[in-house]
């Protein structure tokens, strides 16, 4: 996330406060023109209501099996954590793996004296930005957590024996900056066995490609932010021109000309669906997200995108034939408090929270409802088609680690000037070594499950 990402994070909950409000007033509107009708249907419900709960003892206990209802109002403030655990993402479907029928998703933060497999110092490829030690990060006690299932033991990520299952392999990580950020942290891990040499990168380094000589296995990462096509207005530290031209019937050549060479890949997108953007279907614009009224283009909301975009891309894997494996992350949430990344967001908690400590705000809520319904309708297309179309569900596990982002120390030393210098914060992204290792954790034991 960049500085125009978050001003359009903040509209989008501008415009969903909006349409909360439109919705409100319409309601009212109705309840005023039809006040004698609905008097009437409320003391008649009331009567039937009466009855049922006469001759039904059951009545009850249906109740505590109701869905808890959407608590709007606590989670209009982006990035602020919940105070109760009632917002907690429910389990999502197709977590089930292997023989043991573990859910690997659902689990918990435990010590780890042991601490990371790699330092700054010994990993070359870390970026700066997510370079925390280096710059100054001084507290180190988030390095020493492991994420640990419920319902099974989880082992460790084991470079050497993933390079031998993994020999002759091609691997993407298909996606924004977070994957970017997760491609840093597989190959530091690799690199404890070999250093992987680079064979390619773009002019902005965004797409890049590594290699392992001595398995002859390689591993990609390929920017595609939305995953169609798009033309974005912007330079790499995230200053905008104009709205982004998001061609929602037309998925991005970038990863879709090499999906048929992959034999693994990790697709994901998210965040950025929240910039301003002009939709476009069939060549003409179909409406927008927070754009120029001088478009004259409706207003469609980011989730409508969004919701086309990945209906767009699970349809194109299930029905690709695809022989490897292919998994679908969801959107990570972010951890800013007090603010947001342009105006004196932070995070500066130093250990994992606790349950009743955070929960998902609104945008994230949506991303994810959309992520997870689209996964499932494309999941039972997939097992139709013999496609192996497998879910990273990593919400709990990064919602629960608000200690593990770069905050001020995306920069070199950024109170060298003093403790009241103004900085900007990334609680977004992740430090590396930090929770985002974990995540490889849980990918090499649905590799393993699925090789053998």
């Amino acid at each position: 996330m960049d500085l125009a990402s978050s001003k359009a994070r903040e509209r989008s909950m501008g415009w969903i406060r909006d349409k909360k409000m439109k919705l409100s007033w319409r309601a009212s509107g109705c309840l005023h023109k039809n006040g004698k009708l609905v008097l009437k249907l409320a003391a008649l419900f009331l009567f039937v209501g009466f009855c049922v709960r006469i001759l039904s003892p059951s009545s009850a206990d249906s109740m505590d099996h109701t869905e808890t209802p959407l608590m709007i109002d606590k989670r209009d403030a982006p990035g602020l954590p919940v105070d109760k655990g009632d917002n907690l993402p429910a389990a999502s479907q197709g977590q089930v793996i292997g023989a043991e029928e573990c859910d690997l998703f659902t689990g918990d933060w435990i010590p780890n004296p042991s601490g990371p497999v790699y330092t700054n110092e010994s990993c070359p490829f870390i970026e700066s930005h997510q370079n925390c030690m280096k710059n100054g990060r001084p507290d180190t006690g988030y390095l020493y957590w492991r994420w640990t299932p419920r319902s099974c033991s989880l082992p460790q990520f084991d470079a050497k024996k993933f390079l031998e299952l993994m020999r002759d392999k091609t691997w993407a990580l298909i996606g924004d900056s977070i994957s970017r950020n997760h491609v840093q942290s597989v190959l530091c891990l690799l690199s404890t066995v070999e250093k992987p040499i680079e064979l390619y990168h773009d002019e902005e380094y965004r797409s890049r490609r590594w290699w392992i000589p001595a398995y002859n296995f390689t591993i990609s990462v390929i920017w595609s932010p939305f995953l169609v096509k798009a033309a974005i207005f912007e330079d790499f530290n995230g200053v905008s021109t104009s709205e982004v031209k998001l061609y929602l019937d037309e998925l991005d050549p970038k990863w879709t000309d090499i999906y048929q060479n992959l034999d693994y890949m990790i697709i994901s997108t998210g965040k950025w669906f929240l910039k301003s953007s002009i939709y476009y279907e069939d060549g003409s614009i179909v409406g927008c997200h927070i754009c120029d009224q001088s478009r004259n283009a409706t207003e469609l909301g980011f989730d409508f995108a969004y919701e086309k975009t990945l209906h767009k891309v699970m349809d194109f894997i299930s029905r690709s034939g695809h022989k490897g494996l292919i998994f679908f992350r969801t959107s990570t949430p972010d951890h800013f408090e007090n603010g947001e990344w342009h105006n004196g967001g932070g995070c500066p908690r130093t250990k994992p929270a606790r349950e009743g400590e955070v929960g998902l705000n609104l945008l994230n809520k949506i991303l994810r409802d959309i992520e997870l319904k689209e996964f499932e309708k494309a999941s039972k297309e997939a097992r139709r088609n013999g496609v192996k179309l497998r879910l990273l569900d990593f919400t709990n596990l990064t919602l629960f680690r608000p200690d593990g982002h770069p905050g001020p120390y995306r920069q070199f030393q950024p109170f060298s000037h003093g403790e009241d210098a103004k900085v900007q914060n990334d609680c977004l992204h992740w430090c590396l070594p930090g929770p985002i290792d974990s995540w490889n954790d849980v990918i090499m034991q649905i590799v393993v499950n699925a090789v053998h």
